[in-house]
């Protein structure tokens, strides 16, 4: 008894290690399946879903002066003066703003891909993906899948700019990297933010923990992907 035991628990923790590894991983990529290649692309080293913290609304009308003057807008009777206290309210106090949606309120799931990484190209290829995007060769890419359009509308070269200004990749004791270009792409699907980064300054595997910070509207999300994680056939894959 003394000598099966301990050989039962060691074998039980091998089947446990060998089943905790997904399949892709022992597979070159021409025999991934299609479920393999999916799950690459949704849950692997190179990507994740995040739910962001959806930041309270700005109500645009404050602080322009609207009830300047003691003149109300949009309130029928209540005018200057009129015995109603200051700006023509009750009781000399307006009414409350609104009211706008809570930072608790439901936040849609984002989809987060290391676009240039080679296993997510390979994922792509194989899951069939024709409309997945171009990347540059010489930059970093991360893409934000299942952004509400809500969340981009405007002009699209001028919101890829403010997003470029609302972005980081952050590494330990040292300096923020910050996106070269932002990219929105419309697909059927649903539109695609593509941060494209300079591989100038390159990512190491010593870097361990490299994490993703953005800002898209009111969603706020960070992510970290682990480096040593994000190695593939030997390989640093970014």
């Amino acid at each position: 008894m003394s000598t099966t035991r301990p050989l039962l628990v060691f074998l039980t923790s091998a089947i446990l290690c060998f089943a905790a590894d997904p399949a892709w991983k022992s597979k070159p990529v021409p025999d991934w399946t299609i479920e393999d290649a999916k799950q690459v692309l949704t849950d692997s080293p190179w990507a994740a879903s995040v739910t962001p913290t959806l930041t309270k609304a700005v109500n645009r009308q404050r602080g322009r002066g609207l009830n300047a003057g003691g003149i109300s807008i949009g309130l029928p009777g209540i005018g200057m003066g009129g015995g109603r206290g200051r700006g023509g309210y009750p009781g000399g106090q307006p009414p409350p703003p609104p009211q706008e949606d809570s930072p608790q309120a439901d936040a849609p799931v984002l989809h987060l891909r290391w676009e240039s990484a080679l296993p997510i190209r390979d994922g792509e290829l194989k899951a069939r993906e024709v409309n997945a995007p171009d990347v540059d060769e010489n930059s970093y890419a991360i893409a934000v899948y299942g952004v509400p359009t809500r969340y981009l509308s405007g002009d699209p070269k001028h919101l890829a700019s403010q997003l470029k200004g609302l972005a980081a990749i952050r590494r330990d004791g040292q300096k923020d990297l910050k996106p070269t270009s932002v990219e929105i792409l419309e697909r059927d699907d649903g539109p695609v933010v593509i941060y494209s980064f300079s591989r100038k300054t390159e990512i190491r595997r010593a870097d361990r923990r490299v994490e993703f910070s953005a800002e898209i509207g009111r969603l706020q999300f960070t992510h970290a992907f682990y480096t040593e994680d994000m190695t593939w056939q030997g390989k640093l894959e970014l």
